[in-house]
């Protein structure tokens, strides 16, 4: 069984999903980045799974192996005292029991998962990620942590496969599904705002939306009402850049 405290984390990360007043997250990639997170005064820290396996040296949409993501999910999650959820991208191929119980063990207590399929293309059937949704929920109140489950929708991407006049309606339909199968969360990657408008208005529960680094505005995210934001690998490429721009200066320097 998980700990009390592990346990507390989750009801407190699940609290700060409020629409109007959101939780924002700069996603982390490893230690530094996370303790960073906290010493800046944010109260959860969220991982970037693109981030992370470009850090390993893997492509992103589930090129790194499930345990070395898990064990830097581990070191995150025990490096600072704060809530940590973690983007577990489509599972790793886990059964969804088998999952929740490896996110718990990382000390995690929330999760991203998404319904692109990595393997055949396109996003997965609705119902059928309904009905993992739905045990994820079921094993993680067996094992005592109320995780924490954000339900990221594909819909927009261009890798959905989905026809452009049919997005919305399918990125709701999704929402409303992964909502009543026990997600706590959805996040309808790539909407744009009049997009993010109808989902908010037309489903039952917290939205998430990204935040562009450069340009996005957050009292407009406010003022539609959601719940949560996210920064994605935004400030790991921001930070790679200031690198490469360190290094030009240094290369300059030496010729």
């Amino acid at each position: 069984m998980a700990s009390l405290e592990q346990a507390a984390k989750a009801e407190l990360l699940r609290s700060l999903h409020i629409p109007g007043t959101p939780l924002v997250l700069p996603n982390a990639w490893d230690v530094g980045s996370a303790r960073a997170v906290v010493d800046a005064g944010f109260p959860v820290v969220a991982t970037a799974s693109n981030a992370i396996s470009t850090v390993l040296g893997y492509n992103d949409g589930e090129g790194a192996p499930g345990a070395e993501m898990m064990f830097v999910a581990r070191r995150i999650a025990t490096s600072v005292d704060v809530p940590v959820t973690v983007d577990a991208e489509a599972g790793y191929g886990n059964a969804p029991e088998d999952l929740v119980e490896l996110l718990c063990a990382t000390g995690a207590v929330g999760c991203n998962i998404e319904d692109s399929d990595h393997i055949g293309g396109g996003l997965l059937d609705v119902d059928t990620r309904a009905a993992y949704i739905a045990r994820m929920r079921a094993a993680a109140e067996r094992i005592g942590v109320p995780l924490v489950v954000n339900a990221r929708i594909d819909s927009f991407l261009a890798t959905s496969q989905v026809a452009d006049d049919r997005k919305r309606a399918d990125a709701i339909a999704r929402a409303t599904a992964y909502l009543s199968a026990g997600a706590d969360c959805v996040f309808p990657i790539g909407a744009d705002p009049e997009d993010l408008r109808a989902v908010v208005g037309q489903v039952q529960g917290p939205v998430n939306a990204g935040l562009p680094l450069r340009g996005g505005s957050l009292e407009e995210l406010r003022a539609l009402g959601i719940a949560r934001v996210s920064m994605g690998p935004q400030l790991y490429r921001s930070a790679l850049a200031h690198l490469h721009a360190e290094l030009g200066t240094l290369t300059d320097a030496h010729r």
